[in-house]
């Protein structure tokens, strides 16, 4: 795989599983030094040594606290001597009546989801201007339109892909991008048994069949992330098989 990433440092947060491990893996193939942030530490340990022990950095971290994320941050510069790039992936999901929906849970999603993207920018914004390097988020399907039972968060994906194309005016002057991918169901290709009924929904108003993998996700970022992708910003890119393509209608013939 080509090495676009070669002593450059990505920050990681979300990476102890899913598409946080799928990102984190992609970037280490491709060369980068990583700082890996969540809060299971152990799992944190467990990739940082797979991946490279001496160019991974394990930083157990709550990404809903200002202080953990910006010493997270600060550890990882002063580990590699900078930061490249910041893919602020941690993010969760509740589904759940609105009716039901409780203010501890409102507030929870928008710490995890939104804050911590907020949280990220602001900590890693002094080293991005000195490398002059990128942002990539994670928002969702979710993010470009509205669910049943998943209210609280399709505002909080909302606000990110709103924060991505806001915070891309801000920053542009200093010469750093800021970008987003919005998946749809992703998960590893052994689940596809497992969740068969749920993806042939999906199947019905997607365009492609099937779903996408952390690697699919990965794949996305580290484009966004790169010098090929030089003159994007501000840009939401769907990898969803094309659900977001659609009108949302049922089959008419």
């Amino acid at each position: 795989m080509e090495q676009r990433f070669l002593g450059r440092t990505v920050v990681v947060t979300g990476a102890s599983s899913g598409i946080g491990d799928g990102i984190a893996r992609r970037f280490a193939a491709e060369g980068a030094n990583l700082v890996l942030a969540a809060r299971r530490k152990d799992r944190l340990d467990a990739l940082a040594a797979e991946l490279g022990g001496d160019r991974a950095l394990a930083v157990a971290t709550d990404v809903t606290s200002q202080d953990e994320v910006r010493a997270m941050i600060d550890a990882g510069a002063a580990r590699f001597g900078g930061i490249d790039v910041l893919v602020s992936n941690a993010g969760l999901g509740l589904a759940r009546e609105f009716a039901e929906t409780t203010l501890a849970d409102w507030r929870l999603i928008m710490s995890t989801d939104v804050d911590s993207c907020f949280f990220g920018a602001q900590a890693a914004l002094p080293y991005l201007k000195e490398s002059r390097g990128n942002i990539v988020q994670i928002a969702s399907a979710s993010g470009l339109g509205g669910d049943r039972r998943l209210t609280a968060y399709n505002a909080a994906k909302g606000a990110v892909v709103n924060f991505t194309r806001g915070l891309a005016f801000d920053l542009g002057q200093y010469g750093i991008r800021v970008n987003t991918v919005a998946p749809s169901l992703t998960g590893p290709e052994e689940l596809a048994d497992t969740y068969a009924d749920m993806i042939e929904r999906f199947n019905e108003r997607r365009a492609l069949a099937g779903f996408s993998t952390p690697a699919d996700v990965a794949a996305a970022v580290s484009f966004l992330a790169s010098t090929d992708a030089r003159f994007i910003t501000g840009t939401i890119l769907p990898v969803d098989g094309g659900i977001t393509a659609g009108s949302g209608q049922p089959s008419l013939f």
